[in-house]
């Protein structure tokens, strides 16, 4: 299992996924599946879903291994 965080972004937002903390009980891939899939390489496929999608489905996270930030202009 990969033990770094990994960064996914569409430009105007960041996704960070750390390995580590996650439990992997697929609440980003449930709620968000053409983004968030967990058998494909990259599994976070950020051009799949607007912006805000992304943001509101990480916020859900139970386990906080999923964050985000915007890009700064």
């Amino acid at each position: 299992m990969a033990t770094g965080k990994r960064e996914y972004t569409n430009g105007e937002l960041t996704v960070v996924w750390q390995p580590k903390l996650c439990t992997h009980g697929g609440k980003c891939a449930f709620g968000l599946p053409k983004v968030f899939k967990p058998k494909d390489r990259p599994w976070v496929q950020m051009e799949n879903g607007t912006t805000e999608e992304i943001e509101n489905q990480v916020r859900q996270c139970p386990s906080g291994a999923l964050s985000c930030y915007r890009s700064s202009d």
